[in-house]
């Protein structure tokens, strides 16, 4: 699904990945770990397309088709989404008349009529049942405020409503309480299938208890330097990233 080979990106003219390579199939959760400033965000921002984020060299296809070359809002509408580390408000724009706008430019990208007010509704009460989010968030402002976790919950209702094939998931269980993060992971988990990928951010092991991912990436220094199963998630909670050796940096 999704391949990046080789991938260079700077920020402001410095260097922050140095040829970053991982392939993403179909059907798995990976998890991607290592040191404040080694390029976990700034990987996730390349991948969106993210102005501010030079990409300076190397490749990325997803599904086929080069992503570099498609502007951010044609990323999202071939099914690439993001969760912030930290959402931001839109005041003034209630939720559900966001997510129509969204849901029905996907459907005018695919050459799709606009989804029926009835039939739109109906999906939402579905999406937001199945996460665990009140009725009277859809009436207030994207964000508007709510809470920490109540933020989280809503970027995994609006994954739940854009159904994207590859989800990106940068530190969603940063600021949670317990309970907060196994509501935004349950939500998660149920949005999983065999033909949906993720790639996770997150710096704790109990973000890898309740996902379960197929495999764990150590990014260092700009580059993947190790990868594993879950146990590599465990052994670094244990130890810290200073065990790690990273060959040829």
């Amino acid at each position: 699904m999704l391949q990046i080979s080789d991938l260079h990106a700077s920020v402001e003219g410095k260097p922050i990945l140095r040829g970053v390579n991982l392939t993403i199939n179909a059907g798995e959760v990976h998890v991607l770990m290592g040191p404040n400033g080694s390029g976990k965000s700034t990987l996730s921002h390349v991948l969106v397309g993210n102005p501010k984020y030079e990409v300076t060299g190397g490749a990325v296809v997803f599904k086929g088709k080069d992503l570099l070359s498609m502007p951010p809002e044609d990323r999202a509408r071939e099914g690439v989404f993001m969760s912030f580390q930290q959402p931001v408000e839109i005041p003034g724009v209630s939720m559900t008349n966001f997510l129509r706008a969204a849901v029905n430019a996907r459907r005018a990208y695919r050459g799709e009529e606009p989804m029926k007010a009835a039939d739109f509704l109906k999906m939402l009460r579905e999406k937001r049942q199945a996460v665990g989010l009140d009725a009277h968030f859809m009436s207030r402002g994207v964000n508007e405020g709510f809470s920490g976790g109540e933020r989280k919950r809503n970027e995994i209702f609006q994954m739940a409503v854009l159904e994207p094939v590859f989800s990106i998931l940068d530190e969603t269980d940063s600021g949670l309480d317990v309970d907060a993060l196994r509501v935004v992971a349950e939500g998660f988990n149920n949005l999983r299938t065999a033909d949906t990928a993720a790639l996770v951010i997150t710096h704790y092991q109990r973000m890898l208890d309740y996902l379960k991912p197929d495999f764990v990436h150590v990014l260092m220094d700009g580059r993947i330097v190790r990868s594993g199963g879950a146990d590599l998630g465990y052994e670094i909670e244990e130890k810290g990233f200073d065990f790690i050796k990273p060959e040829g940096i």
